[in-house]
């Protein structure tokens, strides 16, 4: 797992750190002293600790003005031992949404598990955003993490239908991505108005 970086080629656009307004701003990083761990697993040093001992995350992209948040995760999301959507939501989620963040995109190609409890987290956070005409869609999750969170009936908060599957995000400018998961998600709520 430590060879696992997150996703640095939009960092000439954005960098956490680097924003104010982010719950990393400021933030120092080892570019070669491990020690942050996921379990007895050393992860890269350019990960997120946000309070969860077995997820981490990087936001990858921010836009205030439009109101888009882009995160990526590494881990096991597990809401059974610290109640990790409950640090997200306080640590992190609060203060995006705080200056504006109404609609996030979750990468999740490397969660490798998932464990709910329950999700009253997930309905706080989803009744949020759409107030403000917003949404949350999970892409690239695993077959396995998909259908565990589909099981517990977590796709009426994160959308994570066939679409955001094998999604192809990388080469996209972040802006762009952001526009076609808009254009797929107004898609989607207009043929559930019909």
């Amino acid at each position: 797992m430590h060879a696992i970086e997150p996703y640095h080629n939009w960092r000439h656009i954005y960098i956490a750190s680097e924003d104010d307004k982010s719950p990393f701003w400021e933030r120092e990083y080892s570019e070669f002293e491990f020690s942050n761990k996921i379990y007895n697993y050393y992860i890269h040093p350019q990960w997120d600790y946000f309070g969860s001992q077995t997820i981490y995350l990087k936001i990858l992209f921010t836009d205030y003005e439009k109101g888009y948040a882009i995160i990526e995760l590494i881990g096991e999301w597990n809401d059974c031992i610290d109640n990790d959507i409950m640090t997200l939501k306080r640590n992190v989620l609060d203060q995006l949404m705080g200056n504006g963040i109404t609609r996030f995109i979750l990468i999740g190609e490397n969660v490798l598990n998932f464990h709910c409890s329950d999700d009253c987290y997930y309905s706080e956070w989803f009744e949020e955003v759409v107030e403000e005409g917003g949404w949350i869609v999970g892409i690239n999750f695993r077959e396995h993490v998909r259908s565990e969170m589909q099981t517990e009936r977590l796709h009426h908060f994160i959308n994570l239908g066939e679409q955001f599957t094998n999604f192809t995000w990388r080469p996209l400018a972040p802006q762009r991505l952001c526009e076609l998961i808009e254009r797929i998600m107004e898609r989607s709520i207009g043929l559930l108005s019909d």
